[in-house]
């Protein structure tokens, strides 16, 4: 299993350029399952992330070509829930752990990472562009910086997707099929772009000439000479006279050149020289290559989207996210795209027909996506009409075409006495807890359940479907409404389809909502410390006596001192029922 790493975005170091790698090790050697250690952390992340927060690098990793997250960190909880947030690594990781105020509601979250990477471990990836890394010390693949997109820490590749590829992998596994370089995992390009040395072995050379007698097409600059004393001076001879040949000459032309060998053909000169500071030319100068070699870019939007794209057996499949944090529609053109698509949400689990376009003169299908901020689906594209499948107005993307009236008036909130919340209040709106008078609340870490009754209003329009908008959260919910559970809402568009529960009169509507651990923590710290001292456990965790104080909290690191700022938390709504016609 290759295996690179991530770091939680903003929580520590840019270590996207490992992921690269290994998707990169993954695709050629045809592995199913490429991993990473993911969303690791250094500057103190502090219980400051939860599912929600997550989505959007995650998705990233997904569009990079990564399908199993191993979480840092796991910590080890041997005082069992008595003793929460409980023991850390130190400052280090995010803390992914059962200590979690929100640990009861994250199996939605995990089932939606599931989803994902089942989803992506199918078929193969579809790039078209391959890069090779250069012979000798430090043997790294790092690609041009204009072929990525995004930011620094969520790089992500641009509508030619890629991979790199080590001249020892090139020379004992590639071959050529129908124009394309292919490995026998399944991997396939349509380019090789070489890197900007003038160094290269007989033996890569060699291997490079017979591909191109094949039908591959090469893009990059001659040899002129070997890098090793391995047969010298014979060998720089022979690289020299090889080089000569495939490329026909060593001056390179002053505009992009093809130059036909065999089956196949070189691309040299002009702009794909490579720049100062890159090992390979720039992006768009690849881009022309392949354009004049027919071949269409496979995803193109003017959408803040990113992607990624595998090949099956009758299938295509797109995973497509919103990397902005805001909703967005947008067109989009998929190049393997067929006149029937589907859109697959990770999230419900449900599917809906998608409405695609088939532009004449052509290749692929395109269609009109709107997601909302960090939202992600699967596009998939097959050619049969097949059976109707069931409609789901979140999965279409269809919630921001209805009628909305919200749920105004009293709520009763019940929060947890265990941790120093009041059993009973009513909240006549809703509002944030940290901006109540009373200190249980204010400081409040945990699960609180809000609840209401609510009739249809008579006045609302005939339904297909109906919806329950819970607005804004901090930071996960639980909906039941009539005593039927509809699961947990953990990210963007923040809605849960009721219409299977929902009545015209007497509804009974249920949302627990957890916060974080952040403000019970700074509440804490006004309190006498009973904790960790000069690295020693307290004698009444280790013999099991009361706890000398009134605190609640217990953790072996401190992150927080008493006044830091109090995080938003809780229902802060506004609700609402959406009636989609």
């Amino acid at each position: 299993v290759p295996m690179g790493e991530f770091w939680s975005d903003g929580f520590g170091f840019d270590a996207a350029f490992s992921v690269i790698e290994a998707t990169s090790i993954g695709h050629v050697l045809g592995r199913p399952i490429i991993a990473a250690e993911a969303f690791t952390a250094d500057r103190p992340e502090a219980w400051k992330l939860y599912p929600g927060a997550l989505k959007n690098q995650g998705d990233w990793a997904f569009a990079a070509g990564l399908n199993r997250l191993v979480f840092h960190t796991f910590a080890h909880k041997p005082y069992g829930d008595r003793l929460r947030p409980g023991v850390t690594m130190g400052p280090y990781g995010v803390h992914w752990d059962r200590g979690q105020t929100w640990w009861p509601m994250v199996a939605d979250y995990h089932r939606y990472l599931a989803r994902c990477q089942f989803v992506l471990s199918q078929g193969r990836p579809v790039a078209d562009v391959l890069y090779l890394a250069a012979e000798g010390a430090p043997h790294v693949f790092r690609p041009p910086a204009s072929a990525l997109d995004g930011t620094a820490t969520l790089p992500d590749k641009k509508a030619w997707a890629f991979d790199g590829v080590s001249p020892r992998i090139l020379v004992e596994l590639a071959s050529v099929r129908d124009g394309r370089i292919v490995f026998p995992g399944g991997a396939s390009y349509r380019v090789l772009v070489l890197p900007a040395v003038e160094t290269m072995t007989p033996e890569l050379l060699r291997k490079l000439a017979s591909l191109v007698d094949a039908g591959a097409v090469v893009v990059g600059q001659p040899p002129k000479k070997s890098p090793s004393l391995e047969g010298h001076p014979e060998c720089d001879r022979e690289v020299g006279e090889r080089a000569r040949a495939l490329w026909g000459g060593d001056r390179a032309p002053a505009t992009i050149t093809r130059r036909t060998h065999g089956r196949g053909a070189v691309y040299w000169g002009g702009e794909l020289s490579a720049t100062a500071g890159e090992l390979y030319p720039a992006y768009e100068a690849t881009a022309k290559v392949l354009a004049a070699e027919q071949v269409p870019p496979d995803f193109v939007t003017a959408a803040p989207f990113r992607y990624t794209h595998r090949s099956l057996p009758g299938r295509e499949v797109y995973f497509v996210a919103n990397r902005a944090g805001e909703p967005v529609s947008g067109t989009v053109h998929f190049r393997d795209g067929t006149r029937v698509a589907e859109r697959w949400d990770a999230v419900t689990g449900t599917i809906a027909r998608l409405a695609v376009r088939t532009p004449g003169g052509v290749a692929g299908a395109e269609a009109t996506l709107h997601l909302d901020a960090h939202q992600s689906a699967f596009v998939v594209f097959h050619e049969d009409e097949g059976p109707d499948v069931a409609t789901n107005p979140i999965a279409s993307g269809a919630g921001g075409s209805a009628v909305r009236v919200e749920l105004n008036g009293p709520w009763s909130v019940s929060f947890d006495p265990a941790w120093g919340g009041p059993e009973h209040l009513v909240f006549a709106t809703l509002c944030d807890w940290t901006a109540r008078p009373e200190e249980g609340v204010r400081f409040y870490s945990g699960i609180a359940r809000y609840t209401k009754g609510f009739d249809l209003p008579a006045s609302a329009p005939a339904a297909r479907d109906w919806l329950l908008d819970l607005g804004t959260v901090k930071h996960l919910a639980r909906v039941r409404l009539n005593g039927k559970d509809l699961g947990v809402v953990w990210t963007a568009p923040w809605q849960v389809a009721i219409t299977a529960a929902v009545q015209p009169e007497g509804n009974r509507l249920e949302i627990e909502v957890a916060n974080l651990w952040i403000n019970r923590l700074i509440g804490d710290e006004g309190l006498p410390d009973d904790g960790v001292q000069d690295g020693k456990w307290p004698d009444w965790v280790l013999d099991g006596s009361p706890r000398p104080t009134p605190r609640f909290t217990f953790t072996t690191h401190r992150f927080y001192r008493k006044g830091d700022p109090l995080w938003p938390s809780g229902l802060l709504g506004p609700v609402a029922i959406l009636a989609i016609r």
